[in-house]
Parts: C-alpha cells; sequence; structure tokens
C-alpha cells in the first residue's frame, strides 16, 4: 500500500520563533502558523483558524529564527511527525507538529526592507527529525 506524508501550508506566525541548539550543536527553530479557512454555512459566511506548530532544523533554522517575527507570512512544506514523552512527573504528553523541509518568507522580514525573502535551504535528510529524545519538549 502506497504512503504519502506531505503538508504544505501558508499561514502567519503567532508569536516570535523559538531558536535553540540542542546538545549535538544543531540548530531547531519552533513557531506556530495560523491558518485560514473561509467557508459558507447555510448562506452565513463563516471563518475558521488552526493554530499548527512548525519545527524547522540545521540551517534554515537559523535564517527563521533571525528573520522571522510575530505577523510574518510564511509557506511551509513538509511532513506531519507524532511524537510523545514523559513529563518529570510522570504525565503522558503527545504533539502533532510540522517537520519542515522548506519555509518561504511571503512578506517583509524583520531587518529587511524587501517585501519577499525566501529560505529555500532544503533540510538535509540527515537531520534530526524523530529522535530528539531528551529534547522532546520544544
Amino acid at each position: 500500500m502506497a504512503s504519502l506524508n506531505k503538508v504544505f501550508l501558508i499561514g502567519n506566525l503567532t508569536r516570535d520563533p523559538e531558536l535553540r541548539y540542542i546538545p549535538s550543536g544543531s540548530a531547531v527553530t519552533t513557531f506556530t502558523v495560523a491558518v485560514n479557512r473561509v467557508y459558507t454555512q447555510q448562506g452565513e459566511k463563516k471563518e475558521e483558524v488552526s493554530y499548527i506548530k512548525v519545527v524547522v532544523w540545521a540551517k534554515m533554522a537559523e535564517t527563521c529564527g533571525e528573520y522571522l517575527s510575530k505577523g510574518s507570512p510564511v509557506f511551509v512544506e513538509g511532513r506531519i511527525q507524532s511524537r510523545s514523552w514523559e513529563t518529570p512527573q510522570g504525565e503522558k504528553r503527545s504533539a502533532v507538529e510540522v517537520i519542515a523541509e522548506r519555509v518561504q518568507f511571503l512578506g517583509k522580514t524583520k531587518g529587511s526592507k524587501q517585501e519577499s525573502a525566501a529560505a529555500d535551504a532544503e533540510t538535509p535528510d540527515a537531520q534530526p527529525g524523530g529522535s530528539q529524545g531528551e529534547d522532546a519538549p520544544f
């Protein structure tokens, strides 16, 4: 049976991205993207907002951390990943997030007067994507 795990999102950051470095030295940036869906129900126009957590690795993570800020419009291409961990208090937690393979900036970026800039660096296949282990809670 065939399988496909591919996500495309266009939306705006809900807050400034968080850049950090894991013990191995790899950069990881997380941010949340708000995506809207407009639809009509019984003749009335409605809008629904979903908030999607995005994780970016390596050089692209550093670029996103440097140039993106709250409200920045972005195009994200990636894959969905689910993970779970246990808190120090013994509580089980889980999360579903998008692991970005490509992030394109769609508008002005902080520190830039350009209308369009891109962080089109592809995520190398060797980047950590599912083995965060002790670094689980972002």
